[in-house]
C-alpha cells in the first residue's frame, strides 16, 4: 500500500525569550526549548500538550570563537564532544501548551528538579570521562564540574495521573517525574552507581555513541511497559539499525530489544542536497505508542525526517510501513524530534530549536492525512 495523502499546516507560534549573554563579537540570545519531545496525558482536554527541553543552550567549539568571538578556547579544539553551556542557569524542563485553532498558546514552564528540590542541570554526571560524558566547558574554556542531577532530556511521556517518564542521553537515564516536576526515581545502567538513583538498566546501554543516549520514549496504554529507543546505533553495532527496548514500567526490567533498521542515508534526499551523509548520521528523533505493540517512529538525519509505522509483535527485528517523509513536504522545517498523535488521521511535529542561539525558530506543524495512521 502506498503512504497516504497529506496536507501541511504551520501553526503560529513565539518563541519566548530567557535571557542573553554578551560576548565578543555579538550577543547571543536564548530563548525556550520545546522541540526535544511532545507528549499528551490520557484523558487531558481536546489540544492539551507538554513540550520538553533538554539540557540547555550549548556551543560547539569552533561556533563560540568563530560566530562570538570567545577568546581562550584554543585548547578545546581537539577535545572529541567538547561544547561550551554559555548559560548554566537554563536546565531541563516541561511546558503546557495548548493548541486553540491554527496557533499555540504557551501555559506554563515546570523547571524539572531532585526530590531535594535542586533544579536538573545540563551537566555531565559523575562517574564518567571524555569518552563517556561529553565534555562541557564555561565561557572562559574551565571545566564544568560533574553533578548527579544532571541531565540531557530528550524525550517525555505524560501518564494518566499527571506525572511523566522522561528519557535522557548522559546515563543513558529514565526518569520518573511528578506532576510538579520532581524527579520521584531515576534508572540508571548497571555499574553507574549514580547517588540517588537505580541501577536496574541493562549495563550495555553504557556502549551508547558520545550524546547519542535515549531519544525516543512511549508508553503503553495500560501504562505498564515503556518503550525506549535509542538515537543511534551503539559503539561497535552496524549502524545501519538502532536498538528498541521494552521495558517493565514497575521493575524497570528488559522484556523485550527489537532491531529497527534504518533507511539507507542516501535516501534522505534534503541531507544529501545538503552534503556528504553516512551511516553513522542516521537517527531515531522519536516514538509514539499507537495501540497494543505498534509505534510510530521518528527516523531522521537533519533535513529529512520519515515517520514510520512498527509492529513490535511481530519479531526481533521490525519492519517499517512508510507514513510520512518531509521530502514530499518542503515546508517541514529541518531537526524534528517531537511527535503526538491529535486524532487517527492528524499528528503534530515540532523542531528543536537548540534554544534559539542559532536564530532557529521553534516551528510547529500539524499533518492531516487522508486515512487514518493510528
Amino acid at each position: 500500500m502506498s503512504p497516504p495523502r497529506f496536507t501541511v499546516e504551520r501553526l503560529a507560534w513565539q518563541d519566548r525569550a530567557l535571557g542573553e549573554v554578551v560576548l565578543p563579537d555579538g550577543v547571543l540570545r536564548a530563548t525556550l526549548g520545546l522541540g526535544s519531545g511532545l507528549t499528551r496525558r490520557p484523558g487531558d482536554r481536546p489540544g492539551r500538550l507538554w513540550a520538553l527541553a533538554d539540557r540547555g543552550p550549548n556551543l560547539k567549539i569552533k561556533q563560540a570563537r568563530e560566530d562570538y568571538g570567545v577568546q581562550g578556547l584554543d585548547h578545546l579544539r581537539e577535545t572529541p564532544g567538547a561544547k561550551i553551556l554559555p548559560m548554566p542557569q537554563i536546565g531541563p524542563s516541561l511546558s503546557e501548551l495548548q493548541i486553540e485553532g491554527d496557533r499555540i498558546v504557551w501555559l506554563r514552564t515546570l523547571p524539572l528538579r531532585a526530590a531535594s528540590g535542586a533544579p536538573l542541570t545540563g551537566l555531565p554526571l559523575p562517574g564518567g570521562d571524555a569518552t563517556s560524558m561529553e565534555p562541557l566547558f564555561d565561557l572562559d574554556g574551565r571545566p564544568l564540574c560533574a553533578d548527579p542531577n544532571g541531565a540531557d532530556s530528550e524525550a517525555v511521556a505524560a501518564l494518566a495521573d499527571g506525572s511523566f517518564w522522561v528519557a535522557e542521553e548522559y546515563g543513558p537515564s529514565l526518569m520518573k517525574v511528578s506532576a510538579q516536576g520532581v524527579v520521584e526515581l531515576r534508572w540508571t545502567p548497571e555499574g553507574l552507581s549514580l547517588p540517588g538513583a537505580l541501577d536496574l538498566l541493562p549495563a550495555f546501554a553504557g556502549r551508547r555513541r558520545l550524546n547519542r543516549g535515549f531519544e525516543g520514549l512511549a508508553v503503553s496504554a495500560d501504562e505498564t511497559r515503556l518503550y525506549a529507543g535509542f538515537q543511534s546505533a551503539f559503539e561497535g553495532d552496524d549502524a545501519r539499525a538502532v536498538r528498541i527496548w521494552t521495558l517493565d514500567a514497575a521493575s524497570g526490567a528488559l522484556l523485550a530489544e527489537h532491531s529497527y533498521p534504518f533507511d539507507p542515508p542516501e535516501s534522505f534526499l534534503r541531507d544529501v542536497a545538503a552534503g556528504p551523509v553516512e551511516a553513522s548520521d542516521l537517527k531515531i528523533g522519536e516514538l509514539l505508542c499507537v495501540g497494543e505493540s505498534r509505534l510510530l517512529v521518528l527516523e531522521r538525519i537533519s533535513h529529512t525526517s520519515k515517520i514510520y509505522g512498527v509492529d513490535l509483535g511481530a519479531g526481533d527485528l521490525l519492519e517499517k510501513t512508510l507514513i510520512f517523509t518531509s521530502d514530499d513536504a518542503p515546508e517541514v522545517a529541518p531537526d524534528l524530534e517531537g511527535m503526538i498523535a491529535l486524532s487517527d488521521r492528524e499528528l503534530l511535529l515540532v523542531n528543536d530549536n537548540d534554544f534559539g542561539i542559532e536564530a532557529v525558530e521553534t516551528r510547529f506543524f500539524r499533518v492531516r492525512f487522508d486515512r487514518a495512521v493510528i
